[in-house]
C-alpha cells in the first residue's frame, strides 16, 4: 500500500504586536488539520524580518521542509502604507476614465479627504467610452483622446495609471477598459495600468477609489512581494510564496503585485477562517453559522462565518482611509476590549467601566499581575480566578468583589450587545474564540447557543493563513425577460467555478460559497448575479502566476528595485473643515447676501444629511450630489437658494429631477441629463429660463439637484427653500403640485421632458390620467437607459405659494446640523430629542420607537423595493451607551414598518399582543442608525442594527384635503383599511434666510 503524500503548508500572519507562524498537516487522512509546530514573534519594524523570524522558529521543530507544499502570508504591509501616508511608499495616480458625457461633475479623487489627496492626485482625463446597464456603448473609445492623454501623463512623469469605465464589470465583450490599457502600454512602456473591473464591482466613484488606492501601491508592492520571495529562498524553502486576500483566498505573489488592496482586511478573515478550521476538526461540530470573537491586547474583532466556512462581506460600500471604497471585506465590528483595557470604577456611582483605551503591549510592565500599577481587564479575569497561570494572582489580592463582579458584568453586555448586532437572525449561534485575549469572555453568553475555545485558539489567524483556498468570482448584469432566473443562477455559478479552476482549485474540491441574485430597482427583466466559487490550491501553479510585469522580473532576478521617481505635486495644503467641535458647529453663521443664502460645503453636507433623513427610506443617497455641488463651490461657483418671498409675483418657477433605477444612477453618475431636459422644455414653452427652481422632492438625491442646474455654472437661478413633497414618494403624480390639480390629468406636471444624457430626447404634452405621465415616462426612461433627467411644467408663483411645502431646504439643513452636533457632543444617546427640536418641537414631532431591527423581508415588485421591517424594543441589558444624565427613552413591545422605497406606516405590538397604528403616510416616518445618527435608506435596513424610528407631522398640502389624503396617504399605497390620522399638528420650519439675514 502507498503511503499518503504529505501535504504541508506554512501559514503566517502579521499583526499588530506579534507575528504568527504555524506548519499545518493537510494531508488527507486522519492526521489532517494536525499543528505540527507553531511560533509566536514581536512584529519587527521590518516586517519582512519578522516573518522570517516566525518561519524560522517554526522550521527549527521540524525535520524537513521538502513536504512543504506552499508558504500562505497574510501581511499588514499595504494598509500600513496608506495609514501611514508614507510617500515612500505610494505614487501619484492619473486616471483615464471612460464615461462619455456622463459623471463630469464628480471628477476622480472627488471624496477623498484633501492630505491623501494632495498625496496621491495626478492628471485624470473623462474620455470616450462607457457602457449603459444592458452592455451596449455609451461612446465607443477613441484612440486618439487615449494617446493624447498618454503624453500629457508622460509629461508629468506619473508611474500609474488607472482606467475606469461605466459599467466596466459587465463589459465582458466590448472590453473597453482593457483597450484602453494596452493603448496606455503601448505609448508608455513599462507603465503600472490598473483597470477598475479587476478591482471591484458595480459602483463607478467606490471602484475607481479602490483602484487609485491600489495603483498607488503598485511600485512598493513588487518591492514587498520580491523580499517574501527573498526571505523563502533564504530559509531554503522551493515552494511558491502566496499572499492571503480580503475574503480568505489566496493571491499568487504577481497577483498580490499587481492588486495589493485585495490583502487590506486579510487579518480578520484568517482569525475567521482559522476559527472554522480548527471548529471542523471538532467532533459534533457541523458547518455552520457562527461568531468569530478574536480578543487581543487591546480590541476585540467580531465576524461572522457562514456555513461555507468563509466570512460574511461587509457592505457594498465602506470606508478607508476616509475613502469611499466598494470592493470585498469581511463584515468585522471592533469594540476597545482587550487583555490590557484599563478598569475604572466611579467613585460616586460605583459604575465600573472597561476601556475603551487600554495599555496595550504594554500589559506585561504595566499591569498590576506583572508588577505595574494599571488594573486591567487581564487583572480582574485573573482575581477572578479565571487564569491562575498568567502574572502573580497575588498582586491583585486587594482587588475587591464589587470591581472584579462589575468588570465582568461590563465585559459580558459589551460582547453580548456587539455579539447580537453582528448576527443575521433572532436565532441563538455558537461563538468560537481565539485569541490570547479570549481569556476575559465569559462561558455563557446571552443569544449565544455555546461558547468554543479550540487548541491552538492563539495561533488561528496563521492557521486561517495556511488553509486560505483559491477562488473565481463573478459579478455581472444579466437578462432574465426570457430564461428562468435559476437556469441564469446556476449558468453564472458554472462560470465562477470555471474561473476558480482556471487560477489552480482543484476541480474535485471546488464549490460555490456564495451566490445571490439582487433585483434592480424600477427595471423588470435583468438582475445582478455575485457568485463566488472557491477550493483547495491544487499544488500545480496556474498559467496565469507566471504572468509577471517585465519591470518585477528584473527586478527579482536583480534583487533591486529599479529606481523610479516620485513626482510632488506644488499644491500648498489648506485648512481641513473647520467644523471640528461642537463649538465649531454652534458658531457657525450660513452667508446670507441680500435675502439670498450662499451655499458652503458645510451647509452643502448638512442639507445632504438631512435629505436623506426626509427621504424616510427612500429617495436615494444624496451622496453623489453632494460631491458634485461641493466641487462646484470649491471651483469658485455660485449655489443660491431664496426665500418664497423673494419670488416676483409674475415667476414663473421651474421643477423637476432625477428619474430611475439607483443601480444605474451609482455607476452612469449624473451627466447633464437634467440640464438638458430643461432646457429642451423652456425652449417648448417660449421662455430663456425661470425665475426660480424648486426640488421636486426634499428627500434624497433629488432634494439637491436643482441646485446643479440653478448654480452660476449652468443656469445662474436661485433654488427657493421649499419643495412639492417633503419627503420622498416613489412616483410622479404622488406631488403636492398634482394635489390641487383637480383635473385629474396631469395639467400641472405636462409638458413634461426627459433627456437619457446622451443624445434621447422625449416629451410628454398630455395625459388620460395623472398616473399615467409617470407609468408612461418610467417605461421611456428603461429604454433611455434606466435613468433620465425629468424637467415638468414651470408654475406660475400663485400656484406655488399653494402648493409649495415651505423651508424644507431649511429643514434639511438643520436635521443635518443637528445630527452633526449629535455626534460631536457625544449625545447620541439623545439624537430623537436633539432631532424633534430641530424639526419643530413635541407637539409636530416625536420618537415612535427606539430599538433593533429583528426582521428584514424585501422584494422588487413592479420595478419599486416593497417590504417590511420588525424593531423590537431594547431590554435594560441591551443598550451600550446610556447617557446617565439624559437616559434613553425605552420602549416596549415591537414595531412594524412596512415600505414600498419609503417608510409607509409604523404598527407597535404590545407585549400583550394588542396593536395600535402610531404614524402612517403622509407623515414622515424615518428610521436612523441610533449609534451614529445616519439616516437608512430601505437597501441599508439589516438585522441587529441598532434604531431610531422618528415621526414627523406632514405639511398640510398632504393633509388639508381629501386629495391630497388620496394620494399621499395609505390608500395610496393600496392600504385602504388604514385610516389616516395625524401624529401632530405640523409646524413650518423656520427659514434659515430669516435666522441669520443679518449677516448681510
Amino acid at each position: 500500500m502507498s503511503s499518503v503524500q504529505s501535504v504541508l503548508r506554512l501559514g503566517v500572519d502579521v499583526g499588530g504586536t506579534n507575528t504568527d507562524a504555524v506548519l499545518l498537516d493537510l494531508s488527507e487522512g486522519s492526521r489532517r488539520g494536525q499543528v505540527l509546530a507553531s511560533a509566536k514573534h514581536p512584529t519587527t519594524a521590518d516586517v519582512t524580518q519578522g516573518i522570517q523570524n516566525a518561519i524560522q522558529s517554526v522550521l527549527t521543530q521540524v525535520q524537513t521542509t521538502s513536504d512543504i507544499q506552499a508558504v500562505c502570508i497574510g501581511t499588514t504591509h499595504f494598509v500600513n502604507a496608506l495609514v501611514e501616508r508614507d510617500p515612500r511608499r505610494l505614487d501619484r495616480v492619473a486616471v483615464i476614465r471612460l464615461c462619455g458625457p456622463f459623471t463630469h461633475g464628480t471628477p476622480p479623487f472627488v471624496g477623498f479627504p484633501h492630505e491623501l489627496r494632495h498625496l496621491l492626485e495626478g492628471p485624470h482625463f473623462l474620455l470616450s467610452g462607457g457602457l449603459q446597464i444592458d452592455g451596449s456603448e455609451i461612446a465607443p473609445v477613441i484612440a486618439a483622446q487615449v494617446e493624447d492623454a498618454c503624453d500629457e501623463i508622460k509629461r508629468q512623469g506619473i508611474h500609474a495609471v488607472v482606467v475606469a469605465s461605466v459599467f466596466a464589470p459587465i463589459d465582458f465583450e466590448i472590453q473597453q477598459e482593457e483597450t484602453v490599457a494596452a493603448i496606455v502600454r503601448k505609448h508608455i512602456p513599462r507603465m503600472d495600468v490598473v483597470c477598475s473591473k479587476d478591482v471591484a464591482a458595480i459602483g463607478l466613484l467606490e471602484r475607481e477609489n479602490a483602484s487609485i488606492l491600489n495603483a498607488a501601491l503598485l511600485r512598493y508592492a513588487k518591492k514587498t512581494v520580491i523580499g517574501f520571495e527573498k526571505a523563502a529562498q533564504a530559509l531554503e524553502l522551493k515552494c511558491p510564496v502566496f499572499i492571503t486576500s480580503n475574503d480568505g483566498t489566496l493571491l499568487s505573489c504577481a497577483q498580490a503585485a499587481r492588486l495589493p488592496i485585495r490583502t487590506f482586511s486579510s487579518g480578520p478573515t484568517n482569525s475567521m477562517r482559522g476559527a472554522a478550521f480548527l471548529a471542523s476538526l471538532e467532533s459534533g461540530i457541523s458547518k455552520q453559522s457562527a461568531l468569530v470573537v478574536d480578543i487581543g491586547g487591546t480590541t476585540t474583532d467580531i465576524g461572522m462565518l457562514l456555513p461555507s466556512g468563509f466570512p460574511r462581506q461587509a457592505a457594498a460600500h465602506h470606508e478607508f482611509c476616509g475613502v469611499l471604497l466598494n470592493f470585498s471585506m469581511p463584515h468585522v465590528t471592533s469594540i476597545g476590549l482587550g487583555g490590557g483595557s484599563i478598569i475604572r470604577e466611579d467613585l460616586i456611582t460605583k459604575k465600573v467601566t472597561v476601556g475603551p483605551d487600554s495599555v496595550g503591549h504594554r500589559i506585561t510592565s504595566e499591569s498590576l499581575v506583572f508588577g505595574g500599577s494599571t488594573l486591567t481587564a487581564t487583572d480582574v479575569i485573573v482575581a477572578a480566578g479565571h487564569a491562575s497561570n498568567i502574572g502573580d494572582k497575588s498582586l491583585v489580592a486587594e482587588v475587591g468583589p464589587s470591581i472584579i463582579e462589575g468588570a465582568q458584568s461590563a465585559i459580558k453586555k459589551m460582547l453580548q450587545n456587539y455579539l447580537d448586532i453582528m448576527k443575521t437572525s433572532s436565532q441563538d449561534v455558537p461563538v468560537y474564540l481565539v485569541g490570547g485575549g479570549s481569556i476575559l469572555a465569559p462561558d455563557f453568553l446571552a443569544g449565544i447557543s455555546q461558547v468554543h475555545r479550540f487548541p491552538h485558539f492563539d495561533v488561528a489567524n496563521a492557521v486561517g493563513a495556511a488553509i486560505a483556498q483559491i477562488s473565481g468570482i463573478v459579478d455581472s448584469f444579466e437578462d432574465t425577460s426570457t430564461i428562468p432566473i435559476a437556469q441564469v443562477r446556476a449558468d453564472v455559478e458554472a462560470k465562477a467555478i470555471a474561473r476558480a479552476i482556471a487560477s489552480g482549485a482543484d476541480p474535485h474540491r471546488v464549490a460555490v460559497v456564495e451566490s445571490e441574485v439582487i433585483p434592480i430597482a424600477y427595471t423588470t427583466g435583468r438582475c445582478r448575479f455575485y457568485v463566488k466559487a472557491a477550493g483547495d490550491w491544487s499544488g500545480v501553479a496556474s498559467p496565469t502566476w507566471t504572468e509577471i510585469d517585465d519591470l518585477l522580473r528584473i527586478e527579482a532576478s536583480t534583487g533591486e528595485a529599479v529606481p523610479r521617481s516620485q513626482s510632488v505635486t506644488s499644491a500648498t495644503a489648506v485648512a481641513a473643515p473647520a467644523m471640528r467641535t461642537a463649538s465649531d458647529i454652534l458658531e457657525y453663521e450660513p452667508k446670507i447676501e441680500g435675502r439670498e443664502w450662499l451655499l458652503s460645503e458645510v451647509d452643502l453636507e448638512w442639507i445632504a444629511d438631512g435629505c436623506y433623513v426626509l427621504g424616510c427610506g427612500g429617495g436615494g443617497s444624496p451622496l453623489h450630489t453632494f460631491l458634485e455641488l461641493r466641487e462646484l463651490v470649491r471651483s469658485g461657483e455660485t449655489i443660491r437658494v431664496i426665500d418664497f418671498s423673494s419670488v416676483s409675483s409674475n415667476a414663473r418657477v421651474g421643477w423637476g429631477g432625477g428619474m430611475g433605477s439607483p443601480e444605474v444612477s451609482s455607476e452612469r453618475l449624473l451627466g447633464n441629463e437634467y440640464q438638458e431636459a430643461s432646457a429642451e422644455l423652456w425652449s417648448l414653452m417660449g421662455i430663456l429660463k425661470p425665475e426660480a427652481l424648486c426640488a421636486l422632492e426634499i428627500g434624497g438625491a433629488n432634494g439637491m439637484i436643482n441646485m446643479i442646474l440653478g448654480s452660476t455654472k449652468y443656469s445662474n437661478i436661485p433654488c427657493i427653500d421649499g419643495d412639492f413633497m417633503g419627503r420622498a414618494y416613489p412616483t410622479w403624480h404622488q406631488t403636492t403640485a398634482n394635489v390641487y390639480d383637480v383635473s385629474g390629468k396631469g395639467v400641472k406636471m405636462l409638458p413634461s421632458v426627459i433627456s437619457s444624457g446622451d443624445g434621447n430626447i422625449m416629451t410628454m404634452t398630455k395625459a388620460k390620467r395623472d398616473i399615467d405621465v409617470d407609468a408612461s415616462l418610467r417605461a421611456a426612461c428603461v429604454e433611455m437607459g434606466t435613468h433620465v433627467g425629468m424637467a415638468s411644467r414651470p408654475l406660475n408663483v400663485d400656484y406655488v405659494d399653494i402648493a409649495m411645502i415651505k423651508n424644507t431646504v431649511s429643514l434639511s439643513w438643520r436635521i443635518g446640523r443637528a445630527i452633526a452636533l449629535a455626534r460631536k457632543q457625544s449625545s447620541l444617546s439623545r439624537i430623537g430629542s436633539i432631532l424633534v427640536d430641530a424639526v419643530g418641537g413635541s407637539k409636530s414631532a416625536k420618537v415612535l420607537f427606539m430599538g433593533k431591527i429583528t426582521d428584514v423581508r424585501r422584494r422588487v415588485y413592479k420595478g419599486h423595493t416593497i417590504g417590511e421591517i420588525v424593531i423590537n424594543a431594547l431590554s435594560l441589558d441591551d443598550d451600550v451607551d446610556d447617557d446617565l444624565d439624559h437616559p434613553m427613552e425605552r420602549f416596549i413591545g415591537k414595531i412594524t414598518i412596512p415600505f414600498k422605497n419609503e417608510n409607509l406606516y409604523a404598527e407597535h405590538t404590545a407585549d400583550d399582543g394588542r396593536t395600535t397604528m402610531v404614524a402612517t403616510v403622509p407623515d414622515l416616518i424615518a428610521v436612523l442608525d441610533a449609534q451614529n445618527g445616519a439616516a437608512l435608506g430601505t437597501p441599508q435596513y439589516k438585522y441587529g442594527l441598532r434604531v431610531l424610528v422618528l415621526g414627523i407631522t406632514a405639511a398640510p398640502q398632504w393633509t388639508e384635503t381629501e386629495r391630497g389624503v388620496a394620494l399621499g396617504g395609505p390608500s395610496g399605497f393600496g392600504f385602504t383599511h388604514i385610516p389616516y390620522k395625524p401624529l401632530g399638528k405640523y409646524t413650518q420650519p423656520r427659514s434659515v434666510i430669516e435666522e441669520y439675514a443679518h449677516n448681510g
